[in-house]
């Protein structure tokens, strides 16, 4: 066997936090970049570009789960993380090109999905869902603290050092895989040859969102999912931009508030959410953790001081709760034989809406005309006034953030959806089907654990 010692969750762990430290680093360069290639209609370039990448994401995340299924885990690995990175270098050689590869890299940018995939390789379905969380603690703690460190060195050295740095931890990465990493897949279950049919049923990224109809229960569910999780990805794609450009964050600020928040949402997420789930209950819990997000995104929408960001971070925080919720009540309530089925409709609808939230911001800020303009003169001068505001009779200076108000009425549609689901006896009426997932568990023989403490994977991001 290849690697070092046996597969274990250590190797996932590593893997994942060396890839989206690199990325963290690069958050400060990459906020300076995307203004300077795209002065006109940054949010709306900024939109197109991620959007491009979920979408890609969303439809190639099952098949090639289905096909590291097939071929073992290693060598998916190993081809996710080379092209995922693949555009950090060439931020400094070739701006036009660097976004292009991001967009693209959307194709292979699943690297969670074959992590998920490894570590049900390696634990009992029991332990299965400590691993994950352990995965997802990983994935959480890089982003906390690299944003940070990128922006001191970018301040005190340039951002030249900064993506050379990450330039070197993402090719870390790589060797780690090619060296360190053993294959998780057993030899019996990988075909004797490499021409051996797959599942193109199981590798269809529109076979769970099919059947989200067949239960009321799931459907309401799913569209909670959608509604609430559709301006949250499109708030990931632009939301530090924004406050860089708009509401006039340093870098520094940036990437503390980053840290803050990162730091808050995770103690959110073991400490409170534990204490809610057993006071007040599982639904109250989502209902209440939707609140929190119409509240945050009001805030953000209509907020036009830093004071006012960092109060409704500490809401977001807060908000962070629901998805692992709505993990929770589906582990809970489900059959355990039906569980994939379940998560693999949820795990869809989030793929679809890490394409479409993007889109859907950067089209509505280019709606309401907020534009960055003005960037150059606001730096110069040092004001922190809303450079986005070309005419003072413009709607955005009465709604700074237009993006977020749309987003806290489809969380708020969200919340009245949410308010109709049963909270016992949830259960399918499609047991004849195949399990299978579209996400981070696009695997039949790997199906999630039945445990309740909330950290099922599909709740937790799955792209770069």
């Amino acid at each position: 066997r290849q690697g070092i010692g046996e597969p274990s969750v250590y190797h996932a762990v590593v893997v994942i936090f060396l890839e989206f430290f690199a990325w963290g680093l690069l958050t400060t360069p990459m906020l300076t970049v995307l203004h300077q290639t795209f002065p006109q209609h940054t949010f709306l370039m900024n939109g197109l570009i991620h959007g491009v990448k979920g979408l890609l994401s969303f439809l190639s995340a099952p098949l090639i789960g289905a096909l590291s299924d097939v071929w073992g885990r290693k060598s998916f690995l190993l081809l996710t993380v080379f092209f995922t990175c693949a555009p950090i270098p060439l931020m400094k050689i070739s701006p036009w090109w660097y976004f292009a590869v991001i967009s693209m890299s959307g194709v292979f940018a699943v690297t969670f999905s074959v992590i998920f995939a490894y570590v049900a390789d390696i634990t009992q379905e029991h332990e299965r869902s400590t691993a994950y969380g352990l995965v997802s603690a990983t994935f959480a703690a890089s982003l906390v603290t690299s944003p940070a460190i990128g922006a001191y060195l970018s301040q005190a050295y340039g951002d030249t050092l900064v993506v050379v740095l990450a330039s070197g931890v993402a090719l870390l990465d790589i060797g780690f895989i090619l060296l360190a990493v053993p294959e998780s897949l057993p030899e019996e279950m990988r075909p004797v040859s490499w021409g051996a049919p797959i599942s193109w049923e199981q590798a269809d990224p529109f076979a769970s969102l099919r059947k989200v109809g067949q239960d009321s229960t799931v459907l309401l569910i799913c569209i909670t999912v959608f509604l609430s999780y559709l301006p949250e990805a499109g708030q990931y794609s632009s939301f530090f931009l924004y406050l860089r450009q708009v509401i006039g964050f340093s870098s520094e600020t940036v990437a503390a508030f980053i840290g803050v928040v990162g730091i808050l949402s995770i103690l959110a997420q073991t400490v409170v959410l534990g204490i809610l789930m057993r006071s007040i209950g599982n639904k109250n819990t989502i209902l209440l953790g939707l609140g929190f997000q119409i509240l945050q995104l009001a805030w953000y929408g209509f907020g036009s001081q830093p004071w006012m960001m960092w109060a409704a971070g500490a809401v977001a925080a807060m908000s962070s709760i629901t998805f692992p919720a709505i993990s929770a009540m589906v582990s809970r309530n489900t059959d355990p034989d039906q569980q994939g089925v379940v998560q693999g409709m949820i795990t869809g609808i989030r793929g679809l809406c890490n394409g479409l939230g993007p889109a859907l911001y950067g089209f509505v800020f280019y709606l309401f005309h907020v534009e960055l303009n003005e960037m150059a003169e606001v730096e110069t001068l040092g004001k922190a006034s809303k450079p986005n505001m070309a005419n003072p009779t413009d709607e955005s200076s009465i709604i700074p953030g237009p993006p977020f108000l749309f987003g806290a009425c489809s969380v708020l549609l969200s919340l009245l959806v949410a308010l109709f689901i049963p909270e016992h006896n949830l259960a399918l009426r499609s047991g004849g089907h195949k399990k299978h997932s579209t996400g981070a568990q696009a695997h039949p023989h790997s199906p999630p654990a039945g445990g309740s403490d909330g950290k099922e994977p599909l709740l937790e991001d799955s792209s770069v």
